[in-house]
């Protein structure tokens, strides 16, 4: 399952981070960070995902 999070990830971080986490900070947060910049919301999707194991 952590390869299709990391492929979400980097397609599209946010859906990524929901796997992982669901509704939380940390989603919030990542929807935030690739708004403001595709690559911020990538590296923080992988290290939650990273995190987590």
């Amino acid at each position: 399952m952590d390869i299709v999070r990391l492929i979400c990830a980097i397609f599209l971080p946010p859906l990524g981070v929901f796997l992982q986490v669901g509704f939380g900070g940390a989603f919030w947060l990542n929807i935030l960070l690739t708004l403001l910049g595709y690559i911020p919301g990538i590296v923080h999707a992988v290290w939650i995902i990273a995190k987590e194991d």
